[in-house]
């Protein structure tokens, strides 16, 4: 087999992307890694990745086990079994696919490594790998290639050779490993181990839920000569196993495929396993290779930003839009989008704000049936935020912190624990951070005016606006001397600060929240009352209710920017706290391991923040003067540690818009390559938060389109105005709007927008601060100018 990277192209036709961990690309599409790094096992796991949305298999090699951190992360099998968390499971190992020589296993911890080659085929979403290996007489070609259907998001597909460099007898092992990694416990209550004609099949039962997760394995061997597999059974494993010799130059090669199956997915999920591998077997891998690459084709030609003259931001941005497409389940409308993704298990597979602000937007504007099921996702774990508010002595719906399917809160009390004392710490992120809920509420209004889908308004948008609104009303305090209403004892975007009375963003987002629930109110009474009329008995809405919203929100109090200093307050009293640095704060740790932020974390009783806070706030809400933009960003910028990997893109985003263009490139550089550099930190407050970022990843999107692109959505049309890097040359990138089609071009001072011969309509847009309307298959192109800053929303 010939892989990629098996070629006489020189080592410096590469292009270098993450210096620090090792990595380039050839093309442009690949991440090439030339060399084992011990102490990169877990984040280049994660960073080679692949997945298809519902599973995600780390980017280990086949001869790796439960200490090599392998993963083959499954959707929607939630269960707990510690007690604590709730969390995704990893299946058992379908490739486990083991060589060794002389009673030695090849790998490149063993014997002598002449030629180490990890790559990621980014385009395509194939792994493979090469191990020249070295030991005693013996001397060994190992190559590998494996991916995640995009097509059948079930199957998992392996070609694996092994070549005599030297003529050598060796052992292969092969078949299903059920020793898993796992963070928080044990979560198969049993394994079944059977062979089935000639298939293997093993199927872990759940500690919590009692589901079967069923992992069915089919090979086919070419070697010089017959070889028989034996097969055995032992503690969760159950491998075939063969001796073969090989003399020099001679191959083996193993192809493999896997089937797995849930009872979350099906009610027999066995049945279904073994009748997915025969039909994948019948099909064959070849032709199971061009599906699913056929399928990452028309996912790309929806989504691919294309960067003249910046070979790394190309290909780090490429990678990042990949990661954000496997960690979503575009299969389903009932699961959401994982803080981490598939890569692991950290975060519980669960959402959180990100996928609404960071994760749906790179969706919304590329593939918005995607986002559709995202947001109906939310409609269908409604019932869970009902019954948190409940508890929580609230009306309406409470959106968890963290939510997996059914929506309940998943994020337990004790989150972190102090290093030094060893005793948990008292988080509230699942009762004071409660800005998710409006959050989602903005998501669904961003999403009417992208798509003009009021459909998704109608059946699900209406019932989850009302219902935050309600609790956004029994949340709030009206101060009778002040004439507003306040939100009280809140925890906004920066985590550090718990407790606190006003956040903007939050206040903010409430404010906006209540007018959209409002407004759609509004339109139902006008446009479809039956439909209101059931929807208002279904939820018991009083009639009075709606101006009870518009009340609160025109009564809700906005922090407003100083008139002389022009800066926003954070929170109440943020002012008078201590005026410090993040490096300063960092000198205050007797642990790198501490927790900053509350209750007694260093950062406690300072203006330091986690991440971007006010910042975040103008990335959603454009219509603040560029002045009190510019003097806000400048000074919490200063004052932002960034201990979250969501903030770098929304500095970046903010930067660009303000004209701080080398500020910009950097911290988009700083959010592409989080993972590929390993920056972010794996362990917090002796927690594992490791694994891919997938809301740093859609930020990335939004930062080139949104910032570079200049592409913002308007009430009456979609208005781009981009502010390239200095060295870009041009960028292109396709655009999703109004049920058409829009592919944007910008080269130097000139942007070109082409819409699709397809759409439906013409589009109204506003290029470079001309307003224009684009007819189907028409073109149009502007040259340098700007536009002017929205009028407030507020």
């Amino acid at each position: 087999m010939t892989l990629p990277f098996d070629t006489d192209q020189p080592e410096t036709a590469a292009a270098i992307v993450a210096p620090n961990a090792g990595l380039s690309t050839r093309t442009g599409w690949d991440l090439v890694e030339a060399a084992f790094r011990a102490d990169l096992i877990v984040p280049s796991a994660s960073n080679f990745l692949i997945g298809n949305g519902y599973l995600g298999y780390r980017g280990t090699f086949e001869e790796d086990r439960q200490d090599g951190f392998v993963a083959c992360v499954v959707s929607d099998t939630y269960d707990m079994a510690d007690g604590k968390w709730r969390e995704l499971c990893n299946a058992p190992n379908g490739l486990f696919t083991e060589v060794r020589v002389d009673g030695e296993a090849v790998s490149p911890t063993t014997g002598t490594v002449d030629v180490f080659k990890r790559r990621l085929d980014l385009q395509h979403g194939v792994f493979s790998r090469r191990l020249s290996w070295r030991h005693g007489g013996a001397a060994v070609t190992i190559t590998g290639e494996r991916f995640a259907s995009f097509a059948d998001i079930h199957l998992l597909a392996l070609r694996y050779t092994v070549t005599a460099d030297r003529a050598t007898e060796l052992d292969l092992y092969t078949g299903i490993d059920g020793q898993v990694w796992s963070l928080n416990g044990d979560h198969f209550r049993t394994c079944r181990a059977e062979q089935v004609d000639d298939r293997l099949v093993m199927t872990a039962t759940l500690t919590e839920s009692g589901i079967d997760l069923v992992v069915a394995e089919a090979i086919a061997l070419t070697a010089p000569s017959s070889t028989a597999m034996d097969v055995s059974e032992g503690e969760r494993q159950i491998l075939r196993t063969g001796r073969l010799a090989l003399a020099e130059g001679q191959s083996v090669e193993l192809l493999k495929l896997v089937a797995i199956y849930s009872g979350n997915d099906v009610d027999d999920p066995r049945s279904a396993a073994l009748a997915g591998l025969d039909r994948a077997v019948a099909v064959g891998y070849d032709r199971l290779k061009a599906d699913h690459a056929a399928a990452w084709d028309a996912q790309w030609a929806d989504t691919d930003v294309r960067i003249d003259g910046d070979p790394a931001a190309q290909v780090a941005l490429r990678f990042c839009l990949y990661h954000n497409i496997i960690a979503t389940p575009a299969h389903s409308d009932h699961l959401p989008v994982g803080a981490r993704g598939l890569s692991c298990q950290a975060y519980q597979g669960a959402a959180f704000w990100d996928q609404e602000i960071f994760n749906l937007p790179a969706f919304l504007f590329t593939r918005p049936a995607v986002a559709r099921a995202l947001l109906t996702f939310r409609h269908k774990t409604l019932d869970g935020a009902r019954g948190k508010a409940r508890r929580l002595g609230y009306r309406g719906a409470f959106y968890a912190w963290v939510s997996g399917a059914s929506g309940e809160e998943l994020c337990p009390d004790f989150f972190f624990k102090d290093v030094l004392s060893g005793r948990p710490i008292r988080n509230h992120f699942n009762d004071w951070q409660i800005h998710v809920s409006p959050d989602i509420v903005y998501a669904l209004w961003q999403y009417w005016l992208a798509t003009g889908d009021w459909g998704l308004i109608e059946d699900h948008g209406a019932e989850i606006a009302f219902e935050v609104a309600r609790f956004l009303v029994s949340h709030a305090y009206f101060k009778e001397p002040k004439n507003r209403y306040e939100l009280i004892r809140l925890l906004g975007p920066d985590e550090y600060h718990e407790n606190v009375d006003n956040n903007a963003f939050t206040n903010y987002q409430a404010a906006f929240a209540l007018r959209t629930a409002a407004a759609i109110h509004e339109r139902l009474a006008q446009d479809n009352p039956d439909r209101l009329a059931r929807l208002a008995a279904a939820i018991g809405l009083d009639d009075g209710e709606p101006a009870v919203w518009a009340k609160t929100a025109d009564h809700m109090y906005l922090p407003a920017p100083d008139p002389e200093t022009l800066l926003i307050p954070q929170f109440d009293g943020i002012f008078d706290l201590a005026d410090r640095r993040p490096d300063d704060v960092r000198q205050d740790l007797k642990d790198p391991g501490e927790y900053w932020g509350w209750p007694n974390g260093v950062a406690v009783h300072t203006q330091v923040s986690k991440q971007a806070d006010v910042v975040q706030l103008f990335c959603l809400h454009e219509g603040f003067d560029d002045a009190v933009v510019r003097a806000n960003y400048d000074y919490y910028e200063a004052r932002c540690q960034h201990g979250s990997s969501l903030s770098y893109s929304a500095h970046a985003l903010v930067a660009a818009r303000i004209g701080h263009a080398d500020q910009a490139y950097d911290y988009f550089m700083r959010t592409a390559l989080v993972d590929l550099e390993n920056t972010a930190k794996a362990i917090s407050g002796g927690t594992f938060i490791g694994g891919i970022h997938t809301a740093a990843c859609a930020g990335a999107w939004q930062v080139a389109v949104f910032g570079f692109g200049g592409v913002r959505l308007a009430e009456d049309a979609l208005t781009i105005d981009p502010r390239l890097p200095k060295n870009w040359a041009a960028m292109s990138f396709p655009i999703a709007y109004r049920g058409g089609r829009l592919t944007v071009s910008v080269a130097g001072d000139t942007v070109t927008v082409a819409a699709d011969l397809a759409n439906p309509a013409a589009l109204p847009l506003r290029i470079k601060g001309r307003s224009i309307t684009l007819d189907p298959g028409r073109l149009s192109a502007g040259s340098a100018g700007g536009l002017k800053p929205e009028r407030p929303l507020f």
